[in-house]
């Protein structure tokens, strides 16, 4: 029993020995935690059907569907209407307006008939420019060369109005397949906008004479309500109380109309020179509605990444309610990242936030402002895109931009904002409407139409950006901070490679998808850069996953810490003659704990002497009076053996530029004396061994009136200098010549002479 139970605690001791030495090897690297929670740190990877929003969250996109892209001669869908099931759609260059129902496109207008009339008629070839500037060349009938339908809207019995823009404009409504025109201003040439009020009346924003035309709703009495001194009005807006929005361009003005005297008031003068958009959202019970607006500068281009001028302030404003469904439900799993220090994870891989948005130069951004009953303006929303179109859906903003053709959902009550929506076909989001809870977008180069619909699209991914850890490591667990509905998922694939470009063919293929229930290994080859894909799939349209934050651990072999620089400096403070400070920085790229050891030798000596070992601090003061005079050189020496073990310690070092050690004064190598009557003449020669002669003073008899001398070649410049000291007449009797003299270090050297001077 003895010997088994001495057998066992042996095998106990070997083992634990055992475990000591693969845990202390454990601390020979050091593990780095990248974590990305900000929409900045995001929004530089790609999605494909997710959404990033500026609060940095990725969730599954809403489903998208294209309806209609074969149009034929056009460029452009300006405006879309929703009437009774029909979808409407205006476009440009050639003004033909399309109706889409039960999954069929046809052009309305012109109609087949007036087509095959005009069609016998000579085409006329239009250059039309695309948004980068391209020239394209669109054959058009002659009847709608130069026309363009930028409004449309339904009148109180339902029927369609249309605007036609070209050499003129007119006001069309369409009634048993037919166009009707219904009025002609003799002095517009294009309808921007159509605005029915709550009785049915019409209004029109015109231009280029910036004029807002009213009709009855029937169609039959027109009449101008405001001359503006604008150039174009290109947005109105219906109140409640009767009263109309007007957003002009050249000064990019919101007026207040009042229609029955005609009558306006400036509501809000905007820095750009554009409102684009107008949008009277309904408040809810008890709430006054809000006038939303989106004025730009047509020469707005994408200087910034979407979201950077978003990030105002830390925290969020309390909730009014959602937007009547949630992103999670019951049943959901909520997956959480093991809080990590600055310590562990590295350098913070995110920014705190400004106390305050950084202000815009004029003509960077277009911005939404929201106006309220009492006309107090507010800055909701700002990006570095042109804002085409606007519209809302369950108390949010939905604006559409052209660059990147993306459509915006902007929330003003929780201060948050999506891209909810991105064509990567089109350029730009030129319309947009909502029916219900759907959302149709017209596009422009090339014109498309698509359906949002309410639900949630069944499969996104997002692939992150590029994660650096410096140098080739091991890639460890992902981890993510989510909630994941009953029915969805959240997989995970990943490679890696060493050239900082995600298209480099030298990186390594993906790794099979694997589902995340915990945080998951990564299976990627070891590299200087990982790249991440995230795949969120979901069986109901209703929910969607929502990842919140991604933390990626990584460890890179332990390296050599490297001393970057060494500076000795000679101190001039008073009690410290000669003290040398030396300064050094290191940088290790385990971000391990660092130890420094200081030693010297004499220029030609082999042997290094201990200056000082085990110091924290990345500077020591060196007493040079404790060493003879003479030219040494300081090594540094880095040691990370704090954060490894006995076998993985590494130490790095450098040594500094020359320090010459001078604690002593100049020397006067010869001299002579010369009398001339009661005068003195003394000649000297005075010499250093280190440094130059930096002054000479002399004083007779005195121990304050010092007087300077200069060498005979009247410049100090060299360790060996010659002075002619010439005194004034002394009077009989002794006297004492006293000299300083000073090396270019601070050292100084005194020196007496005595004088007999005989009387007559």
């Amino acid at each position: 029993m003895e010997r088994s139970s001495c057998r066992d605690r042996c095998g106990l001791g070997a083992a634990l020995v055992a475990v000591a030495l693969l845990a202390s090897s454990a601390l020979a690297v050091t593990s780095k935690v990248t974590r990305q929670a900000s929409s900045k740190e995001l929004l530089a990877g790609k999605a494909d059907g997710v959404i990033v929003t500026s609060r940095g969250t990725i969730q599954l996109g809403r489903a998208a569907k294209v309806l209609a892209s074969d149009f034929d001669g056009v460029w452009s869908v300006n405006c879309v209407v929703v009437s009774g099931g029909t979808i409407f759609l205006g476009t440009s260059p050639n003004g033909y307006v399309y109706k889409y129902s039960l999954d069929k496109l046809t052009r309305i207008y012109p109609t087949e008939q007036e087509a095959a009339v005009e069609k016998a008629k000579p085409a006329v070839k239009e250059p039309v420019a695309d948004a980068n500037g391209a020239g394209e060349v669109v054959e058009s009938d002659a009847q709608s060369v130069n026309q363009h339908i930028f409004a449309m809207a339904v009148d109180v019995a339902g029927r369609l109005l249309v605007g036609i823009s070209g050499d003129k404009c007119r006001l069309c409504r369409y009634e048993a397949g037919k166009m009707e025109t219904i009025f002609e201003p003799n002095d517009a040439a294009y309808i921007f906008d159509i605005e029915a009020d709550n009785v049915g009346n019409i209004y029109l924003g015109t231009g280029p004479a910036g004029k807002v035309y009213a009709l009855d709703p029937s169609g039959k009495v027109a009449q101008l309500v405001y001359d503006s001194p604008d150039k174009n009005i290109l947005a109105v807006a219906a109140g409640k109380d009767g009263s109309i929005y007007a957003g002009s361009d050249t000064r990019g003005l919101i007026y207040k109309i009042n229609p029955r005297n005609k009558t306006a008031t400036v509501v809000y003068d905007s820095e750009e020179p554009e409102i684009s958009a107008l949008f009277l959202a309904t408040g809810a019970p008890g709430e006054s509605d809000v006038l939303y607006a989106t004025a730009t500068a047509a020469n707005v281009v994408e200087t910034e990444q979407r979201f950077a001028a978003q990030q105002g302030s830390s925290g969020r404003p309390e909730g009014k309610g959602g937007d009547g469904k949630s992103a999670v439900s019951d049943g959901v799993v909520t997956l959480k990242i093991a809080n990590s220090s600055a310590a562990a994870a590295g350098k913070p891989q995110s920014q705190p936030r400004p106390a305050a948005k950084p202000p815009q130069k004029p003509g960077t951004s277009s911005y939404v402002y929201g106006v309220d009953k009492q006309g107090y303006v507010n800055e909701v929303f700002n990006e570095p895109a042109v804002f085409l179109c606007l519209a809302g859906q369950d108390g949010k903003i939905l604006v559409g931009s052209g660059n990147d053709a993306q459509l915006f959902m902007v929330d003003p009550d929780a201060e948050r904002q999506a891209v909810i929506y991105e064509d990567e076909k089109a350029a730009q989001i030129s319309a947009v409407t909502v029916s219900d809870q759907d959302i149709y977008v017209g596009t422009a180069n090339p014109a498309r139409l698509v359906l949002l619909s309410s639900g949630y699209a069944t499969e996104g991914a997002y692939e992150s950006d590029l994660i650096d850890a410096g140098q080739p490591a091991k890639w460890g667990k992902l981890q993510i901070d989510a909630d994941i509905p009953q029915g969805s998922k959240v997989l995970v694939a990943s490679r890696s490679g060493n050239v900082k470009d995600v298209n480099d063919p030298t990186f390594s293929e993906w790794t099979e998808l694997a589902e995340i229930t915990e945080p998951i290994q990564l299976r990627c080859p070891v590299g200087r850069f990982c790249q991440y894909k995230l795949v969120l799939e979901t069986k109901d349209g209703q929910k969607t996953p929502l990842i919140r934050e991604i933390a990626v651990a990584s460890t890179v072999p332990n390296l050599s810490p490297k001393v970057e620089t060494v500076d000795a400096t000679r101190l001039v403070t008073p009690g410290k003659e000669g003290v040398f400070k030396i300064g050094y920085k290191a940088r290790d790229e385990n971000e391990d704990k660092l130890v420094y050891r200081l030693d010297f030798r004499r220029i030609g000596r082999m042997t290094w002497i201990e200056m000082k070992d085990e110091i924290e601090a990345d500077n020591y003061e060196w007493d040079s009076k404790t060493v003879e005079d003479g030219r040494y050189e300081v090594r540094v020496t880095a040691d990370d053996s704090r954060s490894n073990t006995v076998a993985t310690k590494l130490i790095g070092s450098r040594i500094s530029d020359t320090i010459v050690v001078d604690n002593t004064g100049p020397t006067i190598r010869k001299y002579a004396i010369e009398k001339n009557g009661k005068a003195a003449t003394l000649k000297l020669q005075v010499t250093d061994e280190l440094s130059v002669i930096n002054s000479m003073e002399y004083t007779v008899d005195s121990n304050a009136e010092w007087k300077g001398a200069v060498p005979d070649d009247s410049v100090f410049d060299t360790t060996d200098e010659s002075f002619t000291i010439a005194t004034e007449e002394l009077e009989p009797g002794e006297h004492i010549l006293a000299l300083k003299m000073r090396d270019d270090v601070d050292n100084v050297t005194y020196k007496t002479f005595e004088l007999s001077v005989l009387g007559k």
